[in-house]
């Protein structure tokens, strides 16, 4: 599951690095504000990459805040594209929301986890 999880957060990082560097006419959208494709897009990185990395999901979340810095940055050489401040906020405020959406979903299955098995055990004897 992990190399699946892996290869699926980096599929979807390497489509909005595209999207985000990319010809502005290629850039898919969805009827939301620009904003709210950016917050989405994020979102589900930070969720993917999230669950993907579990046991290092603190660094793998500042590694990605500065990376969406730098993608950010790199639109100053890509033809029609423009950096912004508010987008750098929205994509990495969003992205760590993705995360924290990650880490409430394992507290959340932990969690179930352990009452199913205690319910499992039957009655002490």
């Amino acid at each position: 599951m992990s190399i699946l999880a892996r290869s699926l957060a980096w599929l979807l990082a390497t489509v909005v690095a595209f999207v985000t560097l990319g010809p502005p006419r290629l850039r898919p959208h969805f009827g939301l504000s620009q904003d709210s494709e950016h917050a989405l897009a994020f979102i589900l990185v930070g969720l993917a990459f999230g669950l993907a990395y579990r046991n290092r999901r603190w660094i793998v979340a500042a590694i990605a805040v500065a990376l969406i810095g730098l993608l950010e940055l790199m639109q100053f050489w890509a033809p029609g594209r423009h950096p912004r401040l508010e987008d750098f906020l929205v994509d990495a405020g969003t992205a760590c929301i993705g995360f924290a959406l990650a880490a409430v979903a394992d507290w959340v299955i932990t969690r179930l986890r352990a009452n199913s098995a205690l319910t499992n055990q039957g009655p002490a004897q």
